[in-house]
């Protein structure tokens, strides 16, 4: 007789427990335990509960390899969800074996667990284990499928069960709820959120969070009659009551210095956007600026030739957005350009801009705007580039290479990686609750009446183009961070925190990657003979780039410092690249002028005729920014439930080797957390967002 001690960890969110009956099968190298139920006398599986079974078995069963978890009705008590963490069993020889669950068990069902080593497919050699990567391979395939969002875009998860269950009233005649969220001034589309699996979705701590802040919020605006008021504004400084209650240090300074030319090239390198400025070694043709222009503006002693040779002088062009149709809102025509705007690093290492094109095609009735303009003409140029901005950011940015290229990444993953998989439980920690929160983005901004309809000037179709057209762009090159910043020319540029921050915690998850790969995988021969890798980067090409060869993203990987640089760009992209552009989103757009969504009268063909009251009025209405400001606020708090960079308490490792380097990870991280805090001290404005510390591990809001 065989005695084994069997632990069972209940997950620690509400309503984790269940009122189920648990049973236990045990299988090991050298048999099988019969099924047998987990109960004590009293509550068994309560919420946070670690749980101590003892389970007796004929003989020794050798090494453990396998368990199996049942999950069965008891008595009279309805269907009740479970979240398992772990099961840990002691065998009689005081061999600790660890079986990761970390996931729902929702209906009656049957859950096989593996021990917790993680292992590629030459790994395995026993019969049993090949067999269960294969179904729990082919189990998930067949639950999870990839389903086209907007063509040009990549897919995303459709799963069965979003099909919403049989209407059952008594009225089968009243209409079916359409959506809206009452007192909210944008439908919601709540059945893309209702009916995911139980496994993608936010916990219920950060569920409720999250609509409790919406609620709220939206009732007092709605109250205050903003939600209502269509009208321009009628004092600039108006715009500063909207959120009375969340200033902060960032937002105040964007609220005072927004009309600074210091100010508007210090976004370029350490805003919420700071990816978009090229250095120019050549003025383009369809941007015809002089030396007798711009040359007030450079300094003594030089001239714009000169600076150019000198790499001082850096562009933004906006060229994606050209030929965008644009909508109605609140019953008014909205504009639409595409700037270009030409930028002078000063000698004192200020970004200063030095003129500005409202279209890509030159002409008479498209004057290149200069400092030297009046004053409304220069800041109403200035904010035509703050509206291109906005798309840029939040389409291209922030929506399309985080968001949706992060969920491409989780869904493959859990398509083609079995959970004993070293990659999965490298990858894993970075993919939670991004399905869910971009389900909710489906639901709040792309759809038929949500923000980018009711509050955008390029409406859901143009907002939608703008991703297409960003994505027939985007290259694998351009996620590799150190290669960014040299392709762009920006490497040297004194002042770009975000650089120096995006490189440091780069080196940092590189080298913890290199650790982890190189344990699992000693040869190139290794990664390439990985059938289970090879399909899951094949199919991220496929459904996240559509098959693009130009994009260079790779379709096989075949040696091992490829894997690390393919593993690094997707975990850096799920987790830092998302912090740089999501985190600050409230701070520099709650000042509304410096981020608008909309402009209601056309770009000016003259100048000399803008005033303080043009300038109100092509701004948005008030309606208008209540919404998007609204929005982004609520998708700017802090989140709750959150897991910070390196914070893994999931126990998916178990070696340790690759727990040391878990603990080495953290130590650079904290290192860098140091540094960046010790410079922020002397610093106007202090750039945090890629502060470790304030870096959630994956994309969950």
């Amino acid at each position: 007789m065989a005695t084994y001690k069997v632990r069972v960890a209940t997950g620690t969110d509400l309503l984790s427990g269940t009122l189920d009956c648990i049973s236990l099968t045990i299988v090991g190298t050298q048999g099988e335990s019969h099924k047998q139920r987990l109960n004590h006398f009293g509550r068994d599986f309560a919420t946070g509960a670690v749980d101590d079974y003892t389970v007796q078995c004929q003989q020794d069963l050798g090494e453990l390899i396998i368990i199996r978890l049942y999950k069965e009705r008891s008595s009279f008590f309805p269907k009740d969800p479970w979240y398992c963490n772990y099961v840990q069993i002691c065998a009689p020889n005081g061999c600790i074996y660890h079986f990761p669950a970390y996931q729902w068990m929702d209906g009656y069902e049957t859950l096989a667990l593996r021990e917790a080593t993680g292992k590629t497919t030459a790994d395995d050699s026993l019969p049993i284990l090949l067999q269960h990567r294969q179904e729990e391979i082919r189990a998930k395939q067949d639950f999870y499928h990839w389903r086209v969002f907007v063509p040009g875009l990549p897919n995303y998860v459709h799963i069965p069960s979003y099909h919403p269950p049989v209407r059952r009233c008594r009225n089968p005649n009243r209409p079916e709820w359409n959506g809206y969220v009452p007192g909210f001034p944008i439908l919601i589309n709540i059945k893309a959120t209702k009916f995911l699996n139980l496994n993608l979705r936010f916990s219920f701590l950060k569920t409720a969070s999250f609509f409790l802040r919406l609620g709220p919020m939206s009732l007092a605006l709605k109250i205050r009659g903003l939600l209502d008021c269509k009208r321009s504004w009628k004092r600039l400084k108006d715009i500063r009551n909207i959120f009375p209650a969340t200033k902060t240090v960032v937002s105040e300074y964007v609220a005072d210095h927004w009309m600074e030319d210091t100010f508007f090239g210090y976004q370029y390198l350490n805003g919420i956007n700071p990816n978009v400025i090229r250095l120019c070694k050549r003025i383009p043709d369809k941007f015809p600026v002089t030396d007798d222009m711009v040359a007030p503006f450079l300094g003594e002693g030089t001239c714009l030739q000169a600076e150019l040779e000198k790499g001082n002088i850096y562009l933004a062009d906006y060229h994606i957005l050209e030929g965008i149709p644009t909508v109605e809102l609140n019953g008014q025509k909205q504009h639409h350009c595409a700037p270009i705007c030409l930028l002078h690093l000063d000698p004192q290492g200020n970004m200063m801009p030095i003129a500005i094109q409202l279209s890509q095609t030159p002409g008479p009735d498209c004057p290149i705007f200069l400092p030297s303009d009046s004053e409304w003409d220069w800041l109403q140029a200035k904010t035509w580039v703050r509206y291109a901005e906005f798309y840029c950011h939040e389409a291209i940015a922030h929506l399309l290479e985080t968001h949706l290229i992060g969920e491409a990444f989780c869904l493959a993953m859990l398509r083609h990686l079995p959970m004993c998989h070293p990659l999965y439980k490298l990858l894993i920690p970075h993919t939670r609750f991004t399905v869910q929160i971009n389900s909710i983005g489906r639901a709040l901004l792309l759809n038929e009446g949500g923000l980018s309809a009711r509050a955008m000037s390029l409406g859901l179709k143009g907002f939608a183009e703008v991703m297409v057209r960003a994505l027939s762009a985007l290259t694998y090159d351009s996620l590799y961070v150190p290669n960014d910043f040299m392709e762009r020319g920006v490497q040297d540029v004194p002042g770009y925190y975000f650089r120096d921050d995006s490189l440091a915690v780069w080196d940092a998850m590189e080298r913890y990657v290199t650790e982890i790969i190189t344990y699992y995988y000693p040869s190139d021969a290794a990664v390439e003979g990985d059938p289970e890798l090879q399909c899951w980067v094949q199919e991220i090409f496929k459904e996240c780039l559509l098959g693009r060869q130009s994009s260079g993203f790779p379709t096989c990987l075949r040696t091992v410092p490829e894997l690390i640089r393919y593993v690094t760009i997707i975990m850096y992209t799920c987790s830092a690249r998302h912090a740089a552009v999501n985190s600050g989103q409230l701070e520099f757009t709650s000042w509304m002028p410096n981020f608008p969504s909309s402009m209601r009268r056309p770009p000016m063909e003259a100048k000399g005729l803008s005033t303080l009251q043009t300038f109100l009025d092509t701004l948005p209405d008030v309606k208008t920014t209540c919404i998007v400001l609204l929005v982004l606020w609520t998708l700017s708090r802090e989140p709750d439930d959150k897991r910070l960079l390196g914070h893994f308490p999931d126990i998916h490792f178990v070696e340790d080797a690759p727990r040391r380097s878990m603990e080495a990870f953290r130590h650079r991280l904290n290192q860098i957390s140091h540094d960046i805090r010790q410079r922020n001290k002397c610093l106007p404005i202090p750039y945090n967002y890629l502060d470790p510390v304030l870096i959630e591990n994956s994309i969950s809001i």
